[in-house]
């Protein structure tokens, strides 16, 4: 069997956070494209949250974004070696423990679900980074050592950022490090267009409308993407691949490093009764204490069996049309070679309830509770050149990963590569030296969820770079574009909206002016002064 992906995950608190700046600073700075992600204090009222107007739906993301709190920071860069196969990146993964110096609310539920995934409150009031949110107080954003210049720096750098389901996430980093959220939608649309030009990429509308695959909560459209991306380099065919490197930390760093495993995905044989309400979501309402499977991989296993039972009911009910040839029948007198596309799909096999839990939630979100609030699942959704290498210092060598190697993170209700797996995947990284055995107890701490789903957020966006411009190129008969023309053209500034059927574009309109507090930072921010 593939051993298995170890991706690591470098813990920063407030009494490394200086040691460790240059280093983050020059992996945003030389990264193809960074992936963010975020644990919240708590969202507010569900129903709000799902208001048909979108206009609504964005006041009550400020209002909560205004009143809790982010308590930690992922940041996954991903940088293109040129002088590796193509598609190939160098990973660095940081996971930034945040305490927010103002009073803020945190929720029952979401200390709950935290907790219930590994999250350490003691870890985050003790060692937690602060920061204040909204318009800058005191200190200067674009110096020091501190979150919101990290943050400064991100946006000098004009890198491409990545999200899942990333409206919430934005708004809660836009109040937290940058400024005040401006009153209208149209507004912050267009401060984050002018914030981020290189533009900003959802991974949920690209799993949703154009790899479209049965389901898109993260943990779930990652382990696709990295099995289907798996099976390619195995087969051995020219097809699209992605190919992760990670740096290897030694001596001192490897201290600030915990180790996630990704297990290899295994063959299903026995029967086991699938959870549909977390097959079609990523959570459930019975947590851990649900009689039907959560693991992942067999939900994605049992859809593609199902996906395969439909193209065969298909194709024999399509055959025994086709041999009846008499009869009364709607293809009675109808061209032959139209026949086909006038066939009705047959019903689909009872195997697959998702459809039914999906009529519960028809967008694909979790239901409210009885105060009109939601669990938080999915992280918060209701859910360049050699000289790069550079970021490693002296303590830090490069481990490569082929993606040969079938990443499963073999996890029940949410856990991303939490537990006692990643003892396991140490001993199968290259031997990685005796440093990586002090870690085993912050690997076990289970504290590094942002830091992970950021990078599970990366990979597939790079897959789906990989894979859609490669189809692209073969469709049109025509080498593959240049990278920088545009990662995804079709799915660039377009953010995943619950419920709705277009997404939300991130575009200043004419009639939509910058806030001032924008127009002061961006002044700021390009105007380098340091």
């Amino acid at each position: 069997m593939a051993s298995s992906l170890v991706v690591p995950v470098i813990d920063v608190q407030n009494e490394n956070f200086k040691e460790l700046w240059p280093a983050m600073v020059v992996a945003i700075k030389t990264a193809s494209f960074v992936a963010l992600d975020t644990e919240l204090s708590g969202l507010g009222n569900r129903k709000s949250l799902l208001a048909e107007s979108i206009e609504d739906r964005y006041k009550a993301i400020c209002h909560a974004a205004r009143s809790r709190s982010i308590l930690s920071l992922g940041i996954a860069c991903y940088k293109k070696l040129d002088q590796k196969p193509a598609d190939s990146y160098l990973v660095q993964v940081y996971n930034l423990i945040l305490l927010c110096s103002e009073e803020y609310i945190i929720e029952p539920q979401s200390v709950h679900f935290l907790v219930q995934h590994g999250f350490d409150f003691n870890k985050q009031y003790g060692h937690g980074i602060p920061y204040c949110k909204g318009n800058n107080k005191g200190g200067a954003d674009d110096r020091g050592v501190h979150i919101r210049a990290l943050f400064t720096e991100l946006l000098r750098a004009r890198k491409p950022l990545v999200l899942h389901n990333g409206l919430i996430d934005m708004a809660f980093l836009y109040q937290s490090f940058y400024a005040h959220l401006p009153e209208r939608l149209a507004t912050f649309t267009a401060d984050l267009s002018e914030m981020f030009p290189a533009g900003i990429y959802d991974t949920k509308y690209v799993t949703e409308f154009e790899l479209r695959l049965s389901a898109s909560y993260l943990e779930y459209a990652y382990k696709k993407c990295k099995l289907d991306n798996g099976r390619s380099v195995g087969s051995g065919t020219t097809g699209p691949h992605v190919h992760i490197e990670f740096c290897q930390y030694a001596g001192h760093m490897s201290t600030y490093v915990d180790y996630r495993e990704c297990p290899a995905v295994a063959s299903v044989d026995e029967q086991t009764d699938i959870c549909q309400h977390f097959s079609a979501f990523g959570w459930c309402p019975n947590g851990t204490k649900c009689p039907l499977s959560h693991d992942t991989d067999r939900i994605i296993l049992q859809d593609e069996k199902n996906k395969e039972d439909k193209w065969k009911k298909r194709k024999r009910q399509r055959e025994k049309k086709r041999s009846e040839g008499e009869g009364s029948s709607i293809f009675d007198g109808a061209p032959e070679n139209k026949i086909p596309n006038m066939e009705v799909d047959p019903e689909d096999p009872p195997g697959d309830q998702r459809g039914t839990v999906a009529e519960m939630c028809p967008d694909g979100l979790p239901a409210m509770d009885s105060d009109g609030n939601t669990p938080q699942s999915e992280g918060k959704s209701l859910e360049t050149d050699s000289k790069g290498n550079s970021v490693c210092d002296e303590n830090v060598t490069i481990a490569s990963i082929d993606d040969s190697q079938n990443t499963k993170n073999n996890t029940n209700d949410g856990k991303s590569g939490v537990g006692s797996g990643t003892g396991a995947g140490r001993e199968k990284t290259n031997n990685r030296s005796a440093g990586i055995e002090t870690q085993k107890k912050n690997a076990d701490a289970g504290t590094h969820r942002a830091g992970f789903d950021a990078f599970m957020t990366g990979y597939i966006f790079a897959y789906s770079c990989t894979v859609i411009r490669k189809e692209e190129a073969r469709e049109a008969d025509k080498e593959e574009e240049e990278e920088e023309q545009s990662w995804l053209p079709t799915c660039l500034n377009k953010v995943y909206l619950s419920g709705k059927a277009a997404p939300l574009n991130v575009v200043k309109s004419t009639f939509s002016k910058s806030s001032k507090a924008h127009m002061q930072k961006m002044e700021m921010v390009w105007g380098g002064r340091c």
